[in-house]
């Protein structure tokens, strides 16, 4: 490899791990909130940390913890994880239209790792073709600064009063609540999604308290999707002669 690759290479790895900074900053705080819900599931700090450095999904981290805590098994596991990050795997055939040819086959499996939504949106933001390298560079940031928050929160969590990790544990849900009020209030559609899983997780907390979280869980969110699909559908017609015009 000449002096003049080695360079590029690296500018695209910098170019990442700049554009990866907010995420990582974003990320930081919010697996802090993950790491004292996971201390507080009775899981250690390395195995919190751990956790985190092999799945980087928040919604699929806080909702394996309740299953985990709860006692659930590997099938409830499974599904859940399945129905929560399938969304990954859409993002990922998306994202591969914009990669250059260099990426071959090892390279895309290591890029697969870090496909999260805020990593997506910035790839995807980016113009032209993607180089590996500055997909590292930005996957490389977010991941270290994701496994650095929930370590530093499973710490503190082991160390500070109770009634403290308690409140700091609500960090996570404030981040599940911030992702979906603002589509919510922009779309009836999403907004009728969101009740409706709403409504089906209260049914099985306190209608039907024996089926466990991890199957309340899959059942609500195929429930909502179901409704959704039926009272808001796309109208594929419509949007072909709009695009057509």
């Amino acid at each position: 490899m000449n002096t003049k690759s080695q360079f590029s290479h690296f500018s695209f790895f910098s170019k990442g791990m700049m554009d990866g900074i907010p995420i990582a900053l974003g990320y930081l705080s919010v697996s802090f909130g993950f790491g004292i819900t996971a201390v507080r599931a009775d899981l250690s700090v390395l195995t919190a940390t751990v956790i985190s450095l092999c799945n980087l999904t928040s919604a699929g981290q806080a909702a394996g913890v309740a299953i985990m805590a709860a006692g659930g098994s590997f099938v409830e596991m499974a599904l859940t994880q399945l129905v929560i990050n399938l969304r990954y795997g859409l993002m990922s055939l998306s994202l591969s239209q914009k990669l250059n040819e260099s990426f071959n086959t090892p390279r895309r499996l290591l890029v697969s790792y870090g496909i999260t939504d805020e990593i997506f949106a910035m790839a995807s933001s980016k113009e032209g073709k993607l180089s590996p390298y500055y997909m590292y560079g930005l996957i490389l940031i977010a991941a270290l600064c994701w496994t650095l928050g929930t370590f530093l929160g499973a710490t503190a969590g082991q160390l500070l009063p109770a009634s403290l990790t308690s409140a700091m544990g609500l960090m996570l849900y404030a981040m599940f609540i911030a992702i979906i009020i603002p589509p919510a209030k922009k779309s009836r559609s999403v907004m009728a999604v969101v009740i409706t899983a709403a409504l089906f997780g209260l049914l099985f907390r306190y209608g039907l308290p024996w089926v466990t979280s991890g199957f309340a869980i899959i059942l609500s969110a195929v429930a909502a999707a179901t409704v959704g699909a039926l009272v808001f559908p796309v109208e594929e017609e419509a949007q072909t002669e709009g695009d057509a015009a």
